[in-house]
């Protein structure tokens, strides 16, 4: 198969030569040892799926290991932003509840909510905490069941479920963002109760996806909120816009300005290993290797990403 992409194309070939490049430098990092189940995941995992929709058809191409089930970790932060808009509407989140600039701090910094109450974007922990307040239910099941079936359509898998046992893990171990949503609440961001939102949080981000779920996913951003699948509109042409912008800016940590130099794609990362790039009006790509490097993000994924920008010649600069 054969997927458009600047003035090159991506094959199996040349998704084979980005893996065996990307597996030159994932003994370098760690998965992430502050949540107990996502430490005992094998680092050396690596696998890549790009999903095109130049065509009447998508065309999927993966290799390695593209459909071993990950958490979703902060790529969550997307799905549960597009519920956010939907339920109280872009003036109101992003005036009232959080900015939309980069911070320059690790996604689990504490420090710029003393000088700036309001979460710098929403992709840091402490602006995902304050937009899943904005999520409408009357319960934190509700919540989660709408954002789950957000997450499936947006995936194209109906299967997606989450994984108990790193929900608890996450649950038990998330002191430090604990601290974080009640100093939101004390300052007036948070909405409704804090545990409650905690909980929504948690099970958010373990959500369990592959890599083709993540491609899938950010196929509808590339393709301004459609399903290449369904042909449904799932996302409004105008927010997927403004998550593709939060993403270049914001979506990998505090090396997002780095990585916006050297791949030059909009993406977004989770510290269980997946980052989901939208490449607009071409494919959707997804990647997973939870070996990370000292911002949280995957050193594998990244070195895939940055082969496949040179071989294609498709930057945003």
């Amino acid at each position: 198969m054969l997927l458009a992409g600047g003035t090159g194309v991506v094959t199996q070939e040349l998704l084979k030569d980005a893996l065996k490049y990307g597996k030159c430098f994932v003994r370098n990092g760690n998965t992430a040892n502050y949540i107990p189940e996502l430490q005992r995941v094998n680092k050396y995992q690596l696998g890549i799926c790009a999903v095109g929709f130049d065509g009447d058809l998508p065309e999927v191409v993966e290799v390695g290991d593209s459909r071993v089930p990950f958490t979703i970790q902060s790529i969550s932060k997307i799905i549960s932003l597009i519920l956010a808009v939907r339920d109280r509407g872009p003036d109101y989140l992003f005036h009232d509840k959080v900015g939309v600039e980069p911070t320059g701090d690790p996604f689990n910094s504490i420090v710029k909510l003393e000088t700036k109450s309001r979460p710098f974007n929403p992709f840091i922990n402490a602006g995902a905490i304050a937009v899943a307040s904005c999520i409408n239910g009357t319960s934190a099941d509700e919540k989660f069941d709408r954002f789950l079936e957000l997450t499936r359509k947006l995936c194209n898998n109906k299967e997606i479920s989450l994984n108990e046992s790193v929900y608890q893990s996450e649950k038990e171990t998330g002191d430090r963002n604990r601290a974080l949503a009640y100093y939101l609440k004390a300052s007036g961001v948070l909405e409704g109760d804090v545990e409650e939102c905690l909980d929504l949080y948690f099970r958010m981000c373990s959500v369990s996806v592959t890599a083709l779920d993540i491609a899938n996913l950010s196929a509808v951003l590339a393709n301004q909120g459609k399903c290449p699948f369904s042909k449904e509109m799932l996302i409004e042409p105008h927010s997927a816009k403004a998550i593709r912008a939060l993403m270049l800016t914001c979506g990998m940590y505090d090396g997002s300005g780095e990585f916006a130099m050297s791949v030059g794609f909009p993406a977004k990362s989770g510290v269980g290993g997946g980052i989901a790039v939208p490449l607009v009006g071409r494919m959707g790509i997804g990647v997973f290797g939870p070996s990370l490097d000292e911002k949280g993000n995957s050193i594998g994924g990244i070195k895939m990403l940055e082969f496949l920008s040179e071989k294609l010649d498709y930057q945003l600069f």
